[in-house]
């Protein structure tokens, strides 16, 4: 077994955070206690062979004759007013032969203030100025495409789903976009494919949309087409119908797309250590192939994927737990239908397919239903997580194995009902399957859900002398978790209750702890605006809550590990507060009353702490700063004492824009946890440093630099006896990027990796071409 220090999890804080920064509005959301009518976006069929032309200047005759749509609110800083008269935005949309294109219009009375430069895609935030549209073709009002593009034509897209309320970033669509910068303000073009856009064959909803403007330089605004409040659940509770549409989906719903995008990489790989030198190179040639027959049906296949990251993930600390953590998913394969998947995180974590052969998916879509299927022949290599009360074990995958998912749902007005089952193949060596049943209940400011498994595992690992998968006895475990949210204008408040029984194994999951009881309640009163601080120093917090958080996590009785139950592993009790304030500025602030148990055996300890936090976007060229901190009595699992410590994250980054239109990203990540000793040192440090520059030329080439080091270390604490060790891991990559257009690509990259103890170097040049097809 062995620590798992693979990403960050989200604090009470942070959660606090995300879900009044996402949070929607109903259709009848109070404004000044006055209800307020959604009104349609009005839309227009043009003939195929109208000329349009995506280039940022709304000039052709079908742009003057179409209707104009220039209702806009504010969202943030505060909600519910009228959008200012001198940031005036209006929308028109025209529907073409194969898509849905939007001009829009934005004023602004001093455009030399506007933010935006080129830079990564999907890194497009409210620091900049941009335009977003937020598309739901299902009409469900449980998931929606989206896209954001800032003035210098970047963009920024991926799905929303309201059931765990977050954006996924990975999914890329073939959007064009065009930006014409003006001297009193900017036009916009944005070429959306129905290609592109899921939905039901027949008897489908109308479809809805959201039109968003950031504009940061005016106290950090976002408007949107829709009243948006903080008093109702999921940022696409209520979106816009379209309006005109007319027999558009008829005449495009029988039309059949198929995209293949081959991938060729070439890589030289040299190792040293301490056996001496190794030489390598290899090519390896994959596909991707894309079909969709008519609308509500589409089939994903890959063959032979090179699956190595664009960008490594962000070293993160984790202290001395040794439980482990997730990350989010980055390869487009598994993102495909990710708001039909619809489970979460334990029931289906994709990151636990590292490296397949193969891989086969279809996804269907109905008015009322729809439903998923996926197989996948992963190659050995990986590693399985095994979780237990106190620790996730980590194992060498072995086998080849087959992975497999079948999932289906039945939506209702206001509720869903769905079921899936999963299975992990080890061939001989027996096998991991998981049956489920989830649903879903909204109400007015409520929301239900639940989630049931069961699951059967006839497959093993042992550690030593060697690393090996076997066949063990069968054996059985339950998984249940449900979540109540209630949110209404003085209140947000959530229940989550999780029972994960000790045999219960899912290994196409994310399951890191099981034999346990957790119950989380949040509760979270509004106060309004308020003005802080005395006299000339005074300023205003836009909104402001106080807050309380309840967390525990007890054992279950297991009498395969002779484990007891109703141990305390962890209590929290954290009481604190949250305010938002000009330059997009938030600052949160909770105290800890924690308890923690670092093994079976071993006593409950108190870990009183500070845990704040703060994130703003305060001038041009410093887009971003944000820093958590936790100051206090930290537990070291390892040597079962406590000791002061905490565990501090910050996070910089800045934009500058450069003569010739060239412009430069400067990422900076810090994050370090540790725990005191009884000698007036550290007995256990983590720390992680990660530098990202970026330099964009052009919007298609661009040239990035990455430098990464992580370590780790224990010194003799006075206490515990146990013997110091350390590590540490570098990395060094260069890689430049040309992009002819969506999907067709050239990228030359430089790595190093070098880690001590043991030392080892390995470098890497790696040539990869995508084409789309």
């Amino acid at each position: 077994m062995s620590r798992v220090l693979s990403g960050a999890g989200t604090g009470i804080g942070t959660l606090m955070l995300s879900c009044l920064a996402v949070a929607g509005a109903g259709e009848a959301g109070a404004i000044e206690g006055e209800p307020r009518k959604v009104a349609a976006l009005p839309a227009r069929l043009i003939d195929a062979a109208t000329p349009l032309k995506v280039d940022g200047v709304l000039d052709e005759d079908a742009w003057q004759t179409a209707r104009e749509f220039d209702t806009f609110h504010e969202f943030l800083p505060n909600s519910g007013k009228d959008a200012p008269a001198a940031l005036r935005t209006t929308v028109r949309l025209l529907i073409d032969d194969g898509a849905l294109v939007f001009g829009i219009r934005a004023w602004d009375a001093t455009p030399e203030l506007m933010r935006g430069s080129l830079a990564r895609r999907d890194k497009v935030g409210t620091d900049q100025d941009f335009i977003g549209i937020w598309l739901d073709p299902t009409g469900h009002g449980r998931a929606a495409q989206f896209v954001r593009v800032n003035i210098a034509g970047v963009l920024s897209d991926g799905i929303y789903r309201a059931d765990e309320d977050e954006s996924d970033l990975g999914p890329d669509f073939p959007i064009d976009a065009a930006v014409r910068r003006l001297a009193d303000g900017y036009t916009m073009e944005v070429r959306w494919p129905l290609s592109n856009l899921r939905f039901p064959y027949a008897d489908g909803k109308t479809w809805r949309v959201m039109i968003e403007r950031s504009v940061p330089h005016a106290g950090g605004l976002l408007l949107t087409s829709t009243p948006l409040t903080t008093d109702t659940i999921g940022h696409i509770g209520v979106m816009q119908d379209i309006d005109g549409m007319g027999g558009t989906v008829a005449a495009v719903r029988d039309r059949s797309f198929l995209e293949l995008r081959p991938e060729l990489t070439l890589r030289a790989n040299s190792d040293a250590d301490g056996a001496g030198r190794h030489r390598a190179n290899q090519g390896s040639v994959g596909l991707e192939i894309n079909a969709r027959p008519r609308a509500d049906m589409v089939f994903n296949a890959t063959l032979n994927p090179d699956f190595s990251q664009v960008e490594i993930d962000e070293p993160t600390s984790s202290g001395a737990s040794r439980i482990a953590l997730s990350l989010p998913e980055k390869r487009g394969f598994f993102l495909e239908s990710a708001d039909v998947l619809g489970l979460p995180l334990a029931a289906f974590y994709s990151r636990t397919v590292a490296d397949p052969e193969w891989g086969l998916r279809g996804t269907w879509r109905a008015a009322e239903a729809d439903a998923t299927a996926m197989s996948l022949r992963d190659q050995a290599g990986g590693v399985v997580l095994r979780g237990g009360p106190y620790e996730t074990a980590e194992y060498d995958q072995t086998r080849r194995t087959l992975s497999s998912l079948l999932r289906a749902r039945w939506h209702g007005d206001g509720a869903l009902l769905g079921a899936f089952a999963s299975r992990r193949d080890y061939g001989d060596a027996g096998a991991n399957q998981v049956f489920g049943l989830d649903g879903q209940w909204r109400g007015d400011g409520q929301q239900a859900a639940w989630l049931l498994m069961h699951s059967q595992t006839s497959a093993g690992f042992v550690d030593a002398p060697a690393a090996a998968t076997l066949r063990v006895p069968a054996r059985n475990g339950a998984y249940l978790s449900g979540k109540y949210t209630q949110l209404s204008e003085d209140w947000w408040n959530e229940l989550k209750l999780e029972a994960v029984g000790p045999g219960f194994v899912n290994d196409n999951g994310f399951v890191p702890q099981t034999g346990i009881v957790k119950a989380d309640i949040n509760l979270n009163r509004r106060l309004g605006p308020h003005r802080l601080g005395f006299a000339d120093t005074a300023f205003q917090a836009y909104e402001m809550e106080a807050h309380l958080g309840l967390h525990e996590i007890r054992t279950l009785s297991d009498a395969f590990s002779g484990q007891p139950g109703k141990q305390i592993v962890e209590r929290k009790l954290q009481p604190g507060i949250w305010f938002r304030a000009a330059r997009q500025t938030d600052f949160w602030a909770n105290l800890g009353f924690d308890q923690q148990r670092g093994r079976r055996e071993g006593p409950l300890h108190d870990v009183p702490a500070l845990h704040f936090g703060l994130e703003s976007s305060p001038l041009p060229w410093l887009a971003r700063i944000k820093s958590e901190v936790t100051l206090g009595k930290q537990l070291d699992v390892d040597a079962d004492r406590v000791g002061r410590g905490g565990n501090a994250v910050l996070e910089v980054a800045l934009r500058f824009a450069l003569p010739r239109g060239w412009a430069m990203e400067l990422d900076q990540r810090v994050n370090r946890a540790w725990v005191q000793g009884t000698l007036g040192r550290p007995a256990f440090v983590d720390n992680g440093w990660r530098w990202l520059g970026m330099l964009h030329f052009t919007p298609a080439d661009s040239l990035r630099l990455l430098a990464q080091n992580t370590s780790a270390a224990r010194r003799d604490d006075g206490v515990s006896g146990l013997e110091p060790w350390a590590d540490r891991q570098m990395h060094r990559s260069l890689l430049y990027r040309h992009l002819w257009r969506h999907g067709r690509s050239l990228s030359v990259g430089f790595a190093r990796d070098r880690t001590r103890a043991p030392d080892t170097v390995g470098k890497s040049l790696t040539v990869k071409f995508q084409w789309e097809m």
